[in-house]
């Protein structure tokens, strides 16, 4: 083989590489929201309470909203079709329930330092979130 051939192969090869390690990180994520997506649905009387209540409607309207959200966006990151807009769209879930976690950080402001620490990490986890679903949608290639 010629440089050039050597050239092309190795190319070929890395964005082979590149579409198995994207893969794979959109079907981490896709399990991690589909499995959070059907909590919503078992046990909504934990996420209920997260609900800001400046909202308008019923707290488990949002619960539930939010849990069909989560499955609907992992199973569209699950299909190599579709994932470029299911990371756009774990992206915007993201930001969409960052309010509610600022909520939970003020109202467990005076539970015990351990459910305070969980409130306030949470703040932060958002941003690497957010982070990843964006780089799954740019990186997907276009179909």
């Amino acid at each position: 083989m010629n440089i050039v051939s050597d050239f092309v192969l190795n190319q070929w090869h890395h964005v082979r590489m590149f579409k198995k390690v994207s893969a794979f990180s959109a079907q981490i994520m896709a399990s991690f929201l589909g499995f959070a997506g059907v909590a919503h649905f078992i046990a909504r009387d934990r996420f209920n309470p997260l609900i800001p209540p400046w909202l308008p409607g019923d707290a488990t309207f949002y619960t539930y909203a939010s849990g069909v959200a989560e499955i609907a966006v992992a199973i569209g990151l699950f299909i190599p079709r579709t994932r470029r807009l299911a990371g756009w769209g774990a992206a915007l879930l993201f930001l969409s329930v960052y309010p509610g976690n600022i909520y939970m950080a003020y109202d467990w402001r005076d539970r015990d330092i351990s459910q305070q620490l969980v409130a306030y990490l949470r703040l932060p986890f958002q941003i690497p979130l957010i982070w990843w679903a964006v780089s799954i949608a740019r990186k997907t290639p276009r179909e």
